[in-house]
């Protein structure tokens, strides 16, 4: 219940609110967006989307609703509510799970089921890729697009796409044509007239669909049905013109997400980086870098990318360190090297913003590998003990606007000659966002590691003798039990079981 006098209270369906967000409510637009509820200290509480936003939030303050317990609580809560207007359905559903995601709100994690969060997994790379949704992302080599919190809405999405880029779901293909294949549901990986080439062609539009490109698959497919028609291919213009057909249903239906009309003024966040920052303009681009290693050993490196303010797993690369030992300053020179070499800028491009996992020496780092490329990309760090934003006074190609540290609450610490620390409250927007960047890079990191120290702990020195391959280390573990009987076997032992020949060959290797 509201905590105002009754003068600065007003009444919306029935519920008391304080005067100014009821006013605020009668504002509320017909569009579609993502909503966020806020308590009395500012602190993001509950982020949700609708398809119609002046309906939705309007229901959480009617007083003739019924409501669990859960939500009573959540609404007992709410000193303020802003949103965000997006083009479709397709914008909310992606736009909430990321957000969901940066804030953390507790009011979701109270409110949601025990599910994970899901995600659409597209193995392109296979000779007859398959589309699917799944809850664990795999470092597999395939491609995986999200999260989103509810995979009903996912799923419908896809069966509707699947008019208009038809896609295969086969684990185990069946020994002729499916019945989606004769539908025109799916490329028919399994049927002689399989063409992969024009699959992945199709694939590749599905993927710009679900990444937000709208706009540039339908001027994809109008400038094809239109050169086709001009070559009076009249069959494959139809073809593209049912597509086009199959996309305009679409717009209303629950899609995925449009980051090419999200608005960036809108994302506060990137709002308020650009003008703490001083920077020309949002950063549409923003990578972050983590190194991850034990004991110096399987060290690995981290980039990841966020794209308008949304995590962009196409565009994740992981650095297996060539550097040895334990020197995460070292390893961190390193990857921003390798990163920033003209073959990795020809093919990713540039980051209008890099973020460091650490202190002043990770970015220290960070920086000398950037200025001895020649490069400006603005660089800053973030330091894990308070998470403080760390700065460097002149060489990070930043701008620090006091008043607008101010304006958010925040304020400046000289830690030396060289760097600045930004001192901002957990609850803000930056730091929420510049948190998430920094989790997501460390958990590729540490996804990576954990890859390679377990290829490496099941590596045993069989391995590394010339001359023993799959083969004959299966014939020494199944006759001697495990990597110690084989090295106490005797030469007479191994000739019984390899061969003569090859037992005098690995004895050497296998002397403790």
């Amino acid at each position: 219940m509201c905590r105002k006098t009754w003068c600065d209270c007003s009444r919306l369906d029935g519920l008391i609110l304080n005067k100014q967000l009821a006013e605020k409510l009668k504002t509320l637009p017909k569009n579609p967006g993502v909503y966020f509820h806020k308590n009395e200290a500012g602190e993001i509480i509950y982020v949700g989307k609708a398809a119609v936003l002046r309906n939705r939030v309007r229901q959480y303050f009617q007083a003739s609703r019924y409501r669990d317990p859960k939500t009573d609580l959540l609404v007992s809560e709410i000193a303020d509510t802003d949103w965000t207007i997006v083009d479709s359905e397709a914008d909310a559903l992606f736009l909430e799970a990321e957000m969901v995601r940066r804030y953390m709100p507790r009011y979701n994690i109270l409110l949601r089921d025990d599910k994970s969060s899901c995600y659409i997994r597209i193995d392109a790379k296979s000779d007859a890729p398959t589309v699917s949704v799944t809850r664990r992302p795999l470092d597999d080599g395939a491609d995986y697009y999200g999260p989103f919190l509810q995979a009903g809405p996912v799923r419908k999405a896809l069966r509707y796409l699947r008019k208009a880029f038809p896609y295969s779901t086969h684990t185990t293909l069946p020994p002729r044509g499916c019945l989606q294949y004769h539908l025109g549901l799916c490329p028919g990986p399994e049927a002689p007239t399989y063409d992969r080439a024009a699959y992945i062609k199709n694939l590749k539009k599905l993927i710009l669909y679900i990444q937000g490109e709208r706009t540039l698959v339908v001027r994809e497919l109008e400038k094809e049905m239109n050169d086709a028609a001009k070559k009076q291919q009249f069959e494959q213009a139809a073809l593209m013109r049912n597509k086009l057909r199959a996309l305009k249903t679409l717009q209303s239906q629950i899609l995925f997400g449009d980051k090419e009309s999200l608005d960036l003024s809108k994302d506060h966040a990137l709002a308020d980086i650009t003008e703490l920052l001083s920077l020309a303009k949002p950063p549409r681009r923003i990578e972050g870098y983590d190194i991850s290693h034990m004991s110096g050993t399987d060290t690995v490196a981290s980039m990841v990318v966020f794209t308008n303010g949304v995590s962009d797993k196409r565009e994740y690369r992981k650095f297996k360190m060539r550097i040895p030992g334990n020197d995460d300053f070292a390893h961190m020179n390193e990857v921003i090297k390798r990163r920033l070499s003209d073959k990795n800028i020809k093919a990713w491009g540039t980051a209008q913003l890099m973020l460091i996992d650490g202190g002043k020496g990770q970015l220290g780092a960070a920086i000398k590998a950037r200025d001895e490329l020649g490069l400006h990309i603005p660089m800053v760090g973030l330091a894990k003990k308070f998470e403080e934003i760390v700065v460097h006074k002149t060489d990070s190609n930043v701008v620090i606007n006091n008043a607008m540290l101010v304006k958010l609450k925040g304020f400046r610490t000289d830690e030396s000659d060289d760097f600045v620390r930004l001192d901002l409250p957990d609850t803000s927007h930056v730091v929420k966002l510049l948190q998430r960047i920094r989790d997501e890079s460390h958990r590729f990191a540490v996804s990576y590691h954990t890859v390679l120290k377990t290829t490496r702990q099941t590596t045993s020195i069989l391995d590394e003798i010339p001359g023993v391959g799959p083969t004959t280390k299966r014939k020494l573990l199944r006759a001697f039990g495990s990597l110690k009987g084989v090295q106490a076997a005797t030469l007479a032992e191994l000739a019984d079981v390899v061969g003569k020949k090859t037992a005098i060959k690995i004895k050497p290797y296998l002397v403790n």
